[in-house]
């Protein structure tokens, strides 16, 4: 913006002249004839960098003016330079600067000196202006701290209640969760006797009166047997599931070798029977909790061998690595990561996650046997490792199970295993 400077003077020579000195400095000038109309100009416009005003006026001297105009509040901040003729002495002198005056300027008037005082003052205007332009951004500024301020602490308490809502509803699912635990061991523990006593009475009717029973009831008695069959073993492994959510997270340091070894000899009858073989690479020692690891091998394996192809005998090979990964804290942490690799059927890749959701089976009942909580067992055995598993398959082509567990626990108890050095499994089992 150009400075904007009021020259009041009753003769019109004197404006012209004042403005002829002033006008190379880039100013924009307001004339004003009296001090009536200096005073009517003042009442729309407060936006002057000073005002040069003569003190000899008809009507309303200079004197008169300036006091008039200081009695505004929003002028008071204009400084007033008169112009005069006349030298008034002290007294007078003095007076004009009681009524405002900044500055005397005396005719005839020496054009480098205005210019130099005009100068200083419109500084000192710009500066105030940008110091004004300052405190405006400031203050906006200041007020939208606050209103952050105030949106952070409502935020914070929203937060807060969220959080509190939040625990809360953790609190409802534990004690839902532990409900549920309960339920379903109870349940399935009162679910075993009558279930024995069908099977007992089903064996005892088909020995006793087979002889004299024709085919569709001996079928019939087939079937049934074959239902309490796979009714035990639902209701074994939701015992199964129900324990590992209650085992404590116990970890010592142990040889996987020989976990995997005793679920081999566990499964060694259906090895031999689908005349599989198992190429396993050694295992480390690892921080984990045995009795959990055991049916974590027993399912991959038994799946393994249960989704083989009817004309290939299966191929099973188990590896490992020891990986660093970088965790949100960014620690880094150390991995064991365990691949077991088959050669069955395989499945389509998009159903990568929904294989470990329970009773989730991808197969129909009649062609493939079980319960549909195995895989949901290993997932639940690798989260209380704070571990992960994954699976990457292709329909024929077979599947890669992944289990990722840490290599070191928080807190792990000493370990009763025994020293058996160095042990390396390769073809555990032939063709």
């Amino acid at each position: 913006m150009r400075p904007k400077i009021l020259l009041v003077d009753d003769r019109e020579d004197n404006l012209m002249s004042m403005e002829a000195i002033l006008a190379p400095d880039g100013y924009t000038f307001v004339k004003a004839g009296s001090g009536s109309q200096a005073l009517k100009i003042l009442l729309n416009e407060i936006d002057f960098a000073l005002i040069l005003m003569d003190v000899k006026m008809p009507n309303l001297n200079g004197f008169e003016t300036a006091a008039l105009i200081y009695e505004r509040e929003k002028l008071k901040h204009i400084p007033i330079i008169f112009i005069t003729a006349n030298n008034y002495g002290e007294e007078n002198v003095y007076k004009g600067y009681r009524m405002g005056a900044v500055d005397y300027i005396y005719k005839p008037i020496n054009s480098e000196l205005l210019r130099a005082k005009v100068g200083v003052l419109v500084d000192l205007y710009r500066k105030n202006h940008r110091l004004i332009e300052q405190e405006k951004r400031l203050i906006v500024i200041n007020r939208n701290l606050e209103m952050e301020i105030a949106e952070r602490k409502a935020s914070e308490e929203r937060v807060k209640e969220l959080n509190r809502q939040l625990l809360e509803n953790i609190a409802l699912l534990e004690s839902a969760n532990r409900d549920l635990d309960r339920f379903a061991f109870m349940a399935s523990h009162d679910l075993q006797e009558p279930l024995r006593k069908i099977r007992t009475f089903s064996d005892l009717l088909f020995v006793k009166y087979q002889d004299v029973l024709d085919n569709p009831a001996i079928n019939y008695i087939n079937r049934i047997q074959n239902a309490a069959v796979r009714m035990q073993t639902l209701i074994s492994d939701i015992l199964a599931f129900s324990r590992i959510n209650n085992e404590k997270d116990t970890f010592v340091n142990y040889n996987l070798n020989l976990i995997l070894q005793e679920a081999v000899d566990e499964l060694d009858s259906t090895i031999q029977e689908k005349k599989a073989s198992l190429e396993i690479q050694e295992l480390p020692a690892i921080d984990v909790n045995p009795g959990l690891m055991r049916p974590l091998f027993e399912n991959l394996l038994s799946n393994a061998l249960k989704y083989s192809k009817k004309e290939e005998a299966p191929v099973i090979n188990i590896r490992s690595e020891i990986i660093t990964a970088t965790t949100s804290n960014k620690e880094p942490v150390k991995y064991c990561r365990i691949y077991v690799q088959d050669n069955g059927i395989g499945f389509d890749q998009v159903y990568a996650e929904q294989i470990f959701d329970m009773f989730r089976r991808l197969h129909v009942h009649s062609e493939f046997e079980g319960t549909g909580i195995g895989l949901t067992l290993c997932k639940k055995i690798v989260e209380k490792h704070n571990g992960f598993i994954s699976v990457q398959s292709k329909v024929n082509k077979g599947s890669t199970f992944i289990i990722s567990l840490p290599v070191n626990q928080p807190t792990v108890e000493s370990s009763n295993e025994p020293d058996v050095g160095n042990i390396t499994i390769v073809d555990v089992r032939e063709k």
